[in-house]
């Protein structure tokens, strides 16, 4: 079985690169900026190229769905880099292919806040995609890298969803009709993406889920089965947004960047404020063959599992990070 992970932000070890392998990924999608400009983020890069020297028995770049294949062939685990946030491109169209060139194959248009781009998720208000949002979307669209709207409102989504020439994604995010939370997607927002050919990685970061850390792992498939009527089987994955092995100040960076001095918990609270524990069925990479388990006992048949678990990401992939 394929398994492909659209999301994941580890302080990663060789411990860990062993750990994912052991476990049968054969691709995830890793967090290089949140809040990172150009420079950091090119510093980002040249810091994953020295891990793809250093541990070349154990990872290798995909800048092609083709690349998956590869690495699963050489008992590898295949690293998509991408962007949480449009900080990367700063203000300049060029910086897309720039950073397509440089590996990276999928960018978010907003990190919670508003951007250049369009406007975030946690914001009170929705003004939708901007002049240069618009640009960009067809930059990406260009060039073949991934739109993905996880941390974006819900006017901006569906605008961008109608504006974009290829689907998008939401490589980390649950229904909201499953669970309210900010970064949760509405029916609306899921059909649409599902009708344009997108995709949902579903998240098992503890503020997505339903009960949080408690979220058992019937409720969790169960929800995998509904998302599936509502958005159809060929639009669904994994995107775990598993967090694994920082301390509590990345977790500050994260929230709070450079735009406040005082401190923002999204989700979280004052009296609630550090990493969120994690289900008891998903805890590391180790543990993707719980949720196939889960789908099993269930209903879902052989051939659907492998789509959620990694086909249909395939699939998405080998078709959008592919240039025009």
């Amino acid at each position: 079985m394929l398994i492909i992970d659209a999301l994941q932000y580890v302080n990663w070890t060789r411990e860990l690169f062993t750990e994912a392998r052991d476990g049968g990924v054969n691709a995830i999608h890793v967090t290089i900026s949140y809040w990172e400009n150009t420079k950091d983020t090119l510093e980002n890069i040249g810091d994953w190229r020295k891990r793809f020297r250093d541990h070349s028995d154990l990872i290798i770049p995909v800048l092609r769905a083709s690349d998956i294949n590869k690495a699963k062939a050489e008992n590898k685990v295949g690293i998509i880099l991408g962007f949480q946030n449009c900080s990367p491109i700063e203000d300049d169209l060029r910086l897309v292919e720039t950073m397509y060139n440089e590996g990276a194959r999928i960018m978010q248009l907003t990190y919670n806040n508003q951007s250049l781009l369009a406007t975030g998720c946690y914001e009170e208000g929705d003004s939708g995609v901007t002049r240069f949002g618009r640009e960009v979307i067809k930059e990406m669209n260009r060039v073949g890298m991934i739109i993905d709207m996880s941390h974006s409102a819900e006017h901006s989504t569906l605008q961008t969803i109608e504006l974009s020439e290829r689907p998008i994604a939401i490589t980390h995010a649950n229904p909201s009709n499953w669970h309210h939370a900010l970064r949760n997607k509405s029916d609306d927002v899921l059909k649409a993406l599902g009708q344009s050919g997108g995709m949902l990685g579903f998240s098992m970061y503890p503020f997505h889920l339903n009960n949080g850390p408690d979220c058992t792992l019937d409720d969790f498939c169960g929800m995998i089965m509904d998302t599936a009527e509502l958005m159809g089987i060929d639009h669904i994955g994994i995107g775990s947004d598993l967090c694994q092995n920082w301390g509590y100040e990345t977790l500050e960076w994260m929230r709070s960047g450079k735009w406040t001095f005082k401190p923002d918990y999204g989700e979280g609270s004052a009296q609630n404020a550090d990493w969120p524990r994690q289900p008891d069925w998903f805890g590391s990479s180790k543990d993707f063959g719980n949720i196939a388990a889960g789908l099993k006992d269930k209903g879902m048949n052989d051939g659907d599992i492998a789509r959620v678990m990694g086909l249909n990401w395939y699939r998405f992939f080998e078709i959008g990070f592919v240039g025009k």
